[in-house]
């Protein structure tokens, strides 16, 4: 039987959550999920504002790498970096055509990212048993699974508990509305700021660390690799107890060099200088 893209994505979801046995609960901090579950490295990058995150193969070491734009909505960064963990499952990197329309890729790496985020089960499992859900439940939702209301909207009416209709309306909703109105905008404007910091992939500020600790690397490279000061890096480093060894420096003199046998025939004969 063919699956559609639909249920491929689904699919390869639930398979996803299994598999590094996560249960039906929300996901914590993508970036650091994505790293530790794949072993690629993420970056959050500063990019245009129509550019949300792309996900990059390079065939001749098989490194891949997954950047996203830093920004003010944090649901649809979450939603991006489901979306590129998407291409990774599915190995469909991107290409400069997937640009131009929405291809099947595209769209299989959208309904993986939606599954992955809020399984129908975790929608069913937080509701209950109740028939129908109310507004507030909605906000509910979104907050918990941190998703748009759009994706929550659609997750609750796969569920049952809303009607077509009724989902189409809520879709409409943003999700500054619904954490103004549900009185959780605190926790919304801090989200806000977390996504719109710049962040350097684990594993390479963690090798910056260990050759800042070997006395190799400055602590301004750190700095640079986190966008942050060298006095912000500086006192995290001291706190964490990380001080770069000390070389000792060694006095040479022309003896301790090796003696080297220059051979400059070649620079004798024809038009050589004299």
């Amino acid at each position: 039987m063919i699956l559609s893209v639909e249920q491929q994505a689904k699919q390869a979801a639930d398979e996803f959550r299994r598999n590094h046995r996560l249960g039906v609960q929300p996901l914590g901090d993508l970036v650091a999920f994505i790293e530790q579950t794949t072993g690629c490295d993420v970056a959050i990058l500063d990019a245009e504002p129509d550019e949300h995150g792309l996900a990059m193969c390079d065939p001749v070491r098989g490194a891949v790498f997954v950047g996203v734009a830093r920004s003010r909505n944090p649901m649809r960064q979450r939603s991006t970096l489901a979306h590129e963990l998407g291409h990774l499952v599915f190995e469909g990197w991107n290409d400069e055509a997937e640009f131009e329309k929405r291809s099947p890729d595209e769209i299989r790496a959208d309904a993986f990212a939606r599954h992955l985020l809020i399984p129908i089960e975790g929608v069913k499992e937080f509701l209950g048993d109740r028939e129908s859900a109310s507004e507030a439940d909605l906000a509910a939702v979104v907050q918990r699974y941190l998703i748009s209301p759009a994706i929550a909207a659609i997750a609750m009416r796969d569920a049952g508990y809303i009607n077509q209709s009724t989902a189409q309306d809520w879709m409409r909703y943003r999700t500054p509305q619904i954490a103004t109105r549900y009185g959780w905008s605190d926790h919304y404007a801090a989200l806000q700021d977390d996504s719109d910091r710049l962040r350097a992939p684990q594993s390479l500020v963690a090798r910056a660390v260990e050759g800042y600790a070997e006395g190799i690397v400055s602590a301004q490279v750190i700095a640079t690799l986190r966008g942050v000061s060298v006095d912000a890096v500086l006192e995290d480093l001291e706190e964490a107890g990380v001080v770069p060894v000390q070389h000792e420096a060694t006095d040479l003199s022309l003896e301790d060099f090796p003696e080297v046998d220059v051979d400059l025939s070649d620079l004798e004969g024809e038009g050589a200088s004299p």
